[in-house]
């Protein structure tokens, strides 16, 4: 059974006292105990008093360390101690235990560590300069070739990027279409201004809201799949396979694959802001007796038809980013499985943010376009 570890001073008022030390000494114990390491510190300055540690139980190296460095590096006289404990004693006098400086504050330090964080933001943005270069090339030599289009791989990555993706964006959609009809008409209500929860909706959802989840998930969902997918096939060597073969990266996994987010995504935030506005439907309908027809009816007069095809522009632009981004990391992975990890962490931060920022510059730059 565990015991804890004590210390008690043995003698203290005569010239033969010492300090014993007894119970299991193991740095769990000392964790449980902080006040015994300031304890040990303390009475270790005191070189009169003599050490007995012939009581321990347990005595592991963690807590034989903290006892040499209380004792100064050195074994204090007449000290009492176990064979098998002296053992650990031994071990840490035989080597060197080297010191921890301080961290101290170093503005070149700082400014290299900067310049450092500078240059790989800089050759990043350079490295996705030249995948949308290499992409350019390659849609012009497919339209000059259009017998070279990868319509398999293109076909394969709207199944898996688009159509299994139906599933989740229809169930998020509807619960933020529940949840916001369900916010504003609680709101509306005070005003006496229910029939309004349609113009709130239908712009909302079809302007801003269904483009921007549908993205959102498909940057966490499409985009790390494709990043991992690169990754891999750089740590199974497939990609050097590829270049000995003379077969194109950007032709065969590159284009497809924005192709294919480009074509998928407009139509899936239009499948989003559809069932989201069948769940505010179904909300106002329940809270604000808003009829499944008069919603309906009203909506093609609350929401121009420029709004939508602002949404589905802004989807194209978002299912762009998110291929060249997934791609651009996927070919940053190095052949192990740690930087496969980051990289694909990274590949959906980044993507999901650049998704952000672009809609924020879409909602300037169409600020009073389409608005009723």
């Amino acid at each position: 059974m565990k015991t804890q570890a004590i210390l008690e001073i043995v003698g203290q008022e005569t010239e033969n006292s010492c300090i014993r030390l007894s119970g299991d000494w193991t740095l769990s114990n000392l964790t449980i105990e902080p006040a015994l390491q300031k304890r040990i510190k303390q009475v270790a300055g005191d070189t009169k008093l003599h050490w007995d540690l012939r009581s321990v139980n347990v005595l592991d190296s963690a807590t034989a360390l903290l006892l040499w460095q209380a004792w100064g590096q050195s074994v204090p006289v007449g000290l009492e101690i176990k064979q098998e404990h002296q053992r650990l004693l031994d071990k840490w006098q035989s080597q060197e235990v080297p010191a921890l400086d301080s961290p101290i504050f170093s503005v070149e330090q700082t400014a290299a560590y900067l310049s450092q964080r500078t240059w790989e933001a800089f050759e990043q943005l350079l490295n996705f300069i030249a995948i949308l270069g290499q992409l350019v090339l390659d849609s012009v030599n497919l339209l000059r070739h259009p017998s070279d289009i990868p319509w398999s791989e293109i076909s394969i990555t709207v199944y898996d990027a688009g159509v299994r993706a139906l599933g989740i964006t229809a169930l998020v959609g509807f619960l933020i279409g529940i949840v916001l009809s369900y916010l504003s008409a609680l709101q509306l209500k005070l005003f006496g201004a229910e029939i309004y929860i349609i113009d709130i909706l239908g712009l909302s959802v079809i302007r801003e809201l269904g483009p921007l989840l549908a993205a959102i998930l498909v940057a966490g969902r499409s985009g790390s799949a494709m990043t991992a997918q690169i990754g891999i096939m750089r740590v199974t060597e497939e990609l050097d396979a590829l270049s000995a073969m003379g077969i194109s990266h950007s032709l065969r996994l590159v284009l497809p694959k924005v192709i294919a987010l480009t074509v998928s995504l407009p139509l899936l935030s239009v499948w989003t802001s559809a069932t989201a506005l069948i769940g505010g439907m179904f909300s106002a309908q329940n809270t604000l007796d808003i009829s499944y027809q008069q919603f309906l009816l009203k909506l093609p007069d609350a929401v121009p038809l420029l709004n939508v095809f602002i949404g589905l522009g802004k989807s194209a632009v978002f299912g762009l980013m998110i291929a060249l981004i997934a791609c651009h990391f996927g070919f940053r992975i190095k052949p192990n499985t740690e930087s496969l990890g980051n990289e694909t962490t990274n590949s959906v931060v980044a993507a999901i943010t650049v998704v952000i920022m672009v809609d924020a510059i879409f909602a300037i730059l169409f600020m009073d376009v389409g608005m009723p």
